[in-house]
């Protein structure tokens, strides 16, 4: 049966109410043929549930054009207990959204033309990010990159000696307003989000990667040194900017959390929030995964984590000042 006719006889039988099994079936069998297949690495985060949601309702967006979520490997955390004890739930929960679970990456790899990485640890993710370029997917590899700025690094490069561009990014680089920011008026920004703690990653790698993102977001890359004051209850890093501005952020472990800033412009002051969703994110992920490009280039998310890795090194030393130059060139030796 033609696409058109198909799509014909979808519309035709929603109309009489012959259920959704053969809508959905008929999707999936689109995908395939459209190279719109996606998997999904690790079901041990909200994040892989929100976005099959969104790539399999019954009415999708059509901004997501025909991409469907086909099939998943959990695994994912083992020894993170709040994300490994998510895993079988999740799974349950996406097969009843018509999500195949393979036994391995290998085995996933054989059955979708893109790759969603969501695996909660971000140690787990140079080993998964490589196997798939390896088998030249294009691959979203969702906060954090790594669990290191070594491991970030050696992503990139086997980005590069693959020749397949990648896209990683928390989704707090949506937040409301930070998509209305000039960033050539930008003079500065605060910005402010949870930053549990979590013993197997580096302090900000685990959930402050957040509200840092926010401020890589709205004040751009150019960040030269990092100064750490840290507190039983709250992590303030102030980074300095080669033209002389000053960003912050604030990451918060007790009391009510939320996300959001301020941005100090030319024009007045700008604030940042509430927090907008996954939706903005995953429109830019369809994007990558249709032409390849990357809204965010691999200088501005190294230059994230070398701030998050030289803010670790300015807690070691007592609050010194800390280039990021300094840290990437520890790394690369």
């Amino acid at each position: 049966m033609h696409s058109l006719s198909r799509r014909t006889f979808i519309q035709k039988s929603s109309a009489l109410g012959l259920g959704l099994s053969l809508t959905n079936y008929i999707s999936f069998a689109e995908a395939k043929a459209e190279g719109k297949r996606v998997g999904i690495i690790g079901l041990d985060t909200s994040h892989s549930i929100a976005f099959v949601k969104a790539l399999n309702a019954d009415q999708p967006d059509p901004v997501y054009d025909g991409y469907r979520a086909v099939a998943a490997y959990p695994y994912g955390s083992k020894d993170i207990e709040s994300s490994a004890k998510r895993i079988p739930g999740y799974i349950e929960e996406v097969k009843k959204m018509g999500v195949e679970i393979a036994g391995s990456i290998k085995d996933l790899l054989s059955k979708v033309d893109v790759v969603l990485l969501e695996t909660n640890d971000g140690r787990l993710h140079r080993e998964q990010a490589i196997e798939v370029l390896k088998a030249g997917k294009r691959v979203f590899i969702d906060k954090p990159v790594a669990a290191s700025l070594s491991d970030t690094l050696a992503i990139y490069q086997a980005a590069e000696k693959y020749k397949i561009p990648i896209f990683s990014a928390s989704s707090l680089r949506y937040i409301k307003g930070a998509d209305a920011i000039d960033k050539s008026k930008v003079t500065g920004a605060d910005t402010y989000s949870p930053a549990a703690l979590e013993k197997t990653h580096p302090d900000l790698f685990w959930y402050g990667i957040h509200g840092v993102e926010t401020l890589f977001t709205v004040m751009g890359t150019g960040c030269k040194s990092v100064t750490r004051v840290n507190t039983p209850n709250t992590d303030i890093v102030v980074g300095l900017w080669e033209d002389g501005r000053t960003g912050t952020f604030r990451g918060t472990r007790t009391g009510k959390h939320d996300y959001g800033g301020t941005v100090y412009t030319v024009n007045g002051n700008k604030i940042l929030g509430p927090y907008g969703g996954y939706e903005p994110l995953l429109v830019d992920i369809i994007k990558y995964f249709k032409t390849g490009e990357v809204p965010v280039t691999p200088k501005e998310t190294i230059e994230i984590y070398a701030f998050m890795e030289a803010a670790d090194e300015s807690k070691r030393q007592g609050g010194k000042s800390v280039t990021l130059e300094s840290v990437l060139s520890k790394v690369k030796k």
